[in-house]
């Protein structure tokens, strides 16, 4: 993918500035502004397909306002925006203008359509006489082609308290394809003191101005901007985006007071915040207190991206959660993504659309137990489940299979086993899992892995914050692990501690 000049750079620090200076010319969108710079929450894409992505951007001047309204009054204002196959707006391929609303805490979602396979494109907004960044985006293959080879990262976990988005940067610069996020974009918590960088808020938030002012605190950071200017993204949330460890519409605890009422009101401004701020298409809007967020991304006939709901669904955490052992945690009506996204996930892997079926999802997949038990908010609490589904893609001939996973703040890598009480069983897949963006602190770089005697198939563990970046080919898949040296400090460097090839028909996790 063709990485940002430093022209474009420029373009969008100038439109920052309130910028008067880009030509104006009829392929150009000028500005002659006379009020404050309402891009400061930066712009955003999602959710390719071959001939259209997602645009997003939301006006907020003031972003921290209490109100949640980042400083936009109660009116409605036009955003006009474009959309070019180079980025200095010569050749426009599309363009158009449409309304952010107040109800909306003004953000925008542009479903941009008409563009060619499997290209690289440059997009800009307008709106109150101000230029946004100019940010890059990329369409998917055609159906049927592969298109060139992927280079896709994936994320998870950025406690803004807990430490700096370098690994946004550094993600970045490595101009990837597309990055997938997979959970806990926020944190709902109070400020705590001490932190590297604290929360606004004394409380923990709860209402739709709390969650539009704690994503706005978020997305003021400037290398989320950058990743997020970089290439389109691919979201869904865990738990975090509405309360810790909470199970459909079970509460894990009772912190903060809530009645029934208003745990459903906080579920529904939590969901609403979540797509105002994503780059999701109209049909992933928020209903209520429930947000259809599972769905299907295809990427030509090079790979299929099954993206999971692990929170909406579920049977609540066994035992009473936490780290146990629980003979519960076998009960076949037992399920992690609820019956119905079972259904559909395994309908979909029966397709093979695309050489790589890759399912995108939150919690640990592997088996990995110990004396103590196994954790219960994970798939290990819900094996019965994990069967089905793993049962499900042999019998169906899936040929490589490739779970993505975040939450648990270090990075892993496993094989999938047929049968988890049998050390020789055979490999039917791999589990990637990416440390936290920030979640956890700095982390003290451990590389031993944890209980390998009795989980013979975890391959890899580190304890410092990052990303993986993947490039994915229709002959392998190889996954990159980047760790940051120090989130307590902004912009420390980032290195490979390990990569490993999956090979096309061929299962399993293969050390470079």
């Amino acid at each position: 993918m063709k990485p940002i000049s430093r022209r474009t750079l420029v373009l969008g620090g100038l439109a920052a500035a309130g910028a008067t200076a880009l030509p104006a010319r009829s392929s150009i969108i000028t500005a002659t502004a006379a009020v404050p710079y309402p891009f400061q929450l930066g712009v955003g894409s999602g959710e390719p397909d071959a001939g259209s992505v997602v645009l997003w951007t939301r006006l907020a001047p003031s972003p921290l306002n209490a109100d949640g309204q980042g400083g936009m009054a109660n009116t409605n204002v036009a955003v006009d925006w474009q959309v070019s196959a180079d980025e200095l707006f010569s050749t426009l391929v599309a363009s158009g203008s449409v309304t952010a609303t107040y109800a909306a805490a003004h953000s925008v979602h542009v479903v941009a359509s008409g563009l060619n396979p499997d290209s690289d494109y440059f997009y800009r907004f307008r709106a109150q006489g101000h230029v946004s960044p100019v940010g890059r985006t990329r369409t998917a293959p055609a159906a049927g082609t592969n298109g060139r080879d992927l280079v896709m990262a994936f994320a998870s976990c950025a406690h803004y308290e807990e430490g700096y988005y370098t690994a946004y940067r550094r993600m970045a610069e490595d101009n990837p394809g597309v990055i997938l996020f997979l959970g806990d974009y926020i944190y709902e918590y109070p400020a705590t003191a001490g932190r590297t960088r604290l929360h606004l808020g004394g409380t923990e938030i709860t209402t739709l101005a709390d969650y539009r002012r704690r994503y706005a605190q978020y997305k003021s950071d400037p290398d989320l901007q950058a990743a997020h200017a970089a290439a389109p993204w691919i979201v869904v949330p865990d738990d975090h985006e509405v309360e810790n460890n909470h199970a459909g519409n079970i509460r894990a605890d009772s912190t903060p007071t809530l009645t029934a009422a208003q745990w459903t009101a906080r579920r529904a401004a939590a969901y609403k915040a979540y797509y105002e701020n994503m780059p999701l298409r109209p049909a992933q809007a928020s209903n209520g207190a429930s947000i259809p967020l599972y769905r299907r991304l295809q990427w030509g006939k090079l790979a299929t991206f099954h993206m999971l709901d692990t929170r909406q669904y579920r049977n609540d955490q066994a035992c009473g959660d936490g780290w146990k052992v629980c003979s519960d945690a076998d009960l076949a009506t037992r399920s992690l993504p609820g019956n119905t996204q079972e259904t559909w996930l395994l309908n979909g892997l029966a397709q093979h659309t695309g050489t790589w079926d890759i399912i995108g999802q939150q919690v640990f997949f592997a088996r990995r137990f110990n004396a103590s038990g196994a954790s219960m908010d994970s798939w290990d609490g819900y094996r019965a489940s994990r069967a089905r589904i793993q049962q499900g893609w042999v019998s169906r001939g899936t040929r490589n299979p490739v779970v993505l996973t975040g939450d648990v703040h270090r990075a892993w890598a496993s094989n999938l086993m047929a049968d988890y009480n049998n050390a020789n069983s055979a490999v039917i897949g791999s589990e990637l899992v990416t440390s936290s963006v920030s979640s956890g602190g700095d982390g003290d770089g451990a590389t031993t892995i944890p209980d390998v005697g009795t989980n013979p198939w975890l391959k890899f563990f580190n304890n410092r914050r990052g990303y993986v970046r993947t490039t994915v080919s229709p002959t392998q898949m190889r996954a990159d692990f980047r760790a940051v040296a120090k989130v307590s400090e902004h912009d420390a460097a980032a290195t490979t501690v390990k990569s490993f090839v999956i090979e096309e028909g061929r299962p399993g996790l293969q050390a470079v």
